[in-house]
């Protein structure tokens, strides 16, 4: 039972880590149908923004505090750069996701190299604040402060994301636009704006997944790489724009990858994992949650 719970933790911990990442791109991705492969890069701005909040700004000494202001300073950051690239190149490509594809592909090859510029090639690590150090423990079992704090985190943005969407106007202006933008425009929705605003939301996301992977390993420019494609999974087997879904989806991919590890290698969990997506998805190419509508007769 001892490895029942660990394992259960470690997959929990996965499971919010590619939530929060997968929180953004159910936007860009999910909602507007925009295959932004420089979303990784923006994981990759938020970790760094961290870094240098820390070493440069506060120093090493004041990591509590460096790291809490990391958040929202990583938020801003990361957003901001999703807002230029919205306005200044994907908004010509509405419609056109290969055009998106290709277009971000290289971007993202190019903010990855002005990383290397800036920080270096080789990886950086951030030192945890004191209150996030050592472990939590229950009888013979110990959970890691970081990680239990990631899942607070994460708790805390998927209720502030679905309190916006559902409760505050441009929340539901941006659904509105999402769901069908041409009915939206005929409503006076300046849709425009709303792009800017749902590019903002879904890159500040990924801004603050960077800050917290950045407390539970290494920082480098190929930061993104490493999760995004298990991130876009995660949007697809929870169903395009639907929020409820990728909960469900990282909950599952991310146990299951902690469980099939331990009794395999990481290797074959990952591949164990992606074909029975595979498998899924040729019964429910929809995803777990549909948005339902109303048919004409």
């Amino acid at each position: 039972m001892d490895v029942f719970w660990l394992q259960l933790f470690a997959g929990l911990s996965i499971a919010s880590i590619l939530l929060l990442i997968a929180l953004g791109l159910t936007f860009t991705f999910g909602q507007m149908g925009v295959i932004n492969m420089a979303h990784g890069e923006l994981i990759m701005a938020g970790a760094y923004t961290s870094y240098v909040l820390q070493k440069e700004v506060f120093g090493a000494g004041r990591a509590g505090t460096s790291f809490l202001i990391a958040i929202p300073v990583a938020f801003l950051t990361a957003g901001t750069i999703g807002v230029i690239l919205e306005r200044l190149i994907i908004r010509h490509l509405y419609g056109r996701p290969l055009d998106t594809l290709l277009v971000t592909w290289g971007i993202s090859l190019m903010m990855q190299q002005g990383a290397r510029d800036l920080f270096g090639a080789p990886n950086v690590q951030l030192s945890a604040p004191g209150w996030l150090q050592g472990s939590l423990t229950v009888g013979d079992l110990s959970f890691a402060w970081s990680r239990i704090f990631i899942m607070g985190l994460v708790i805390a943005a998927v209720l502030g994301v679905g309190f916006f969407l559902t409760r505050l106007p441009q929340g539901r202006r941006m659904r509105a636009v999402m769901q069908n933008r041409q009915l939206a425009a005929c409503s006076g929705i300046p849709t425009a704006r709303v792009d800017m605003l749902t590019f903002f939301i879904g890159a500040g996301l990924a801004g603050i997944a960077g800050v917290a992977i950045g407390l539970i390993g290494p920082i480098g420019p190929n930061l993104g790489t490493y999760y995004i494609v298990d991130a876009f999974l995660v949007v697809i087997v929870g169903g395009l724009g639907q929020m409820r879904g990728a909960v469900i989806a990282a909950l599952f991919i991310g146990v299951m990858n902690a469980f099939v590890e331990y009794g395999t290698t990481t290797s074959v969990a990952k591949v164990i994992v992606f074909a029975t997506i595979i498998v899924f998805l040729q019964f429910r190419p929809q995803g777990l949650v549909v948005l339902r509508s109303r048919a004409l007769t």
